[in-house]
């Protein structure tokens, strides 16, 4: 008998093409003739949720304002000492109150794949995301205390890969769940957006590592996870700030019951970036990421440092 939760998520990976498709021809006619200011609803996470490259926001994604349906499409790419992550997908905004995602993530697992006996080995995630805003708006609000507020859920399934039966032994899943809530406070006179996420998630390394652990006794339960953004607009056009996201380190106690030590410690990510809006519907994005410790057992205990570049095309 498959798991309701297993279930539920394939359910939903089949799914979205439909849905996606059904937004996509209502926003062929209601597209946003004006849009937002510029950079004020975010850039695409590496996730799909509009807001930080790291971290999703209370924005909802797309040009799309109130009564109007909007479309955004994005390609990252993040290449750190020992790795590389490519990921790329869509979004849909609805009258700026909801937004589906769409994303998928491929990640080169480099040194590790070797040293597992799996050269070339690449990690592939799908990501179904939604999110509401429920209260606040944040550019209207900008003159006053009240940020803007969203809940959002993600489903997300990794792929079959060579890595199935060494995710098993430690008792990951490759199935899992993320749900948060965002709130997004806009300074517009100066200048200066502030964001903070908190996520209750089992995911090791946003699930490219599977989720949870049982071995040796691993707590396997949901953990609440901190994540601040901080941008400051140097104009119209230009933004620059800081992202913060804690991880989960469900693994490091699996790993020492099978042998390892801390050879599996995951790290908290973090990056400094510069976005760049050269119009309403462009925007790109370049960063330099903190990535932690990745399966520092064949790493060479290396923190994953290295630079991230995003394009995004919103309507």
């Amino acid at each position: 008998m498959k798991h309701p939760k297993t279930s539920s998520t394939h359910r939903a990976l089949r799914l979205w093409p439909l849905a996606a498709a059904a937004a996509l021809l209502a926003a062929a006619p209601a597209h946003a003739d004006t849009g937002k200011l510029l950079l004020t609803g975010g850039v695409s996470s590496v996730e799909g949720a509009a807001g930080g490259g790291i971290s999703p926001w209370a924005v909802i994604g797309s040009q799309a304002t109130e009564g109007e349906v909007g479309v955004s499409a994005y390609a990252s790419r993040a290449v750190t000492r020992d790795y590389g992550l490519s990921a790329y997908g869509v979004a849909v905004g609805i009258h700026d109150r909801v937004e589906l995602s769409l994303g998928q993530q491929d990640f080169d697992t480099g040194v590790t794949g070797t040293a597992l006996g799996l050269p070339g080995l690449r990690l592939k995630q799908n990501i179904v995301g939604a999110k509401m805003r429920v209260a606040g708006d944040a550019v209207l609000d900008s003159d006053s205390l009240m940020p803007q507020i969203a809940v959002g859920v993600q489903f997300k399934h990794l792929q079959s890969t060579g890595l199935d039966a060494t995710l098993a032994a430690l008792g990951a899943k490759r199935h899992g769940t993320d749900v948060y809530v965002s709130a997004t406070k806009l300074f517009l006179a100066q200048g200066i957006l502030v964001n903070g996420t908190l996520r209750a998630t089992q995911a090791n390394q946003g699930g490219l590592l599977g989720f949870g652990a049982t071995l040796g006794g691993a707590d396997n339960r949901y953990e609440l996870q901190p994540e601040i953004s901080v941008a400051y607009l140097l104009s119209s056009q230009l933004a620059v700030g800081f992202e913060y996201r804690g991880m989960p380190n469900k693994l490091q106690r699996a790993g020492q019951a099978a042998g390892l030590g801390d050879g599996l410690r995951a790290g908290d990510w973090k990056d400094i970036f510069i976005a760049w809006a050269p119009s309403k519907n462009v925007s790109l994005t370049a960063a330099w990421v903190d990535l932690g410790r990745i399966v520092p057992a064949t790493t060479g205990n290396r923190k994953q440092t290295g630079v991230y570049v995003s394009a995004q095309v919103a309507f």
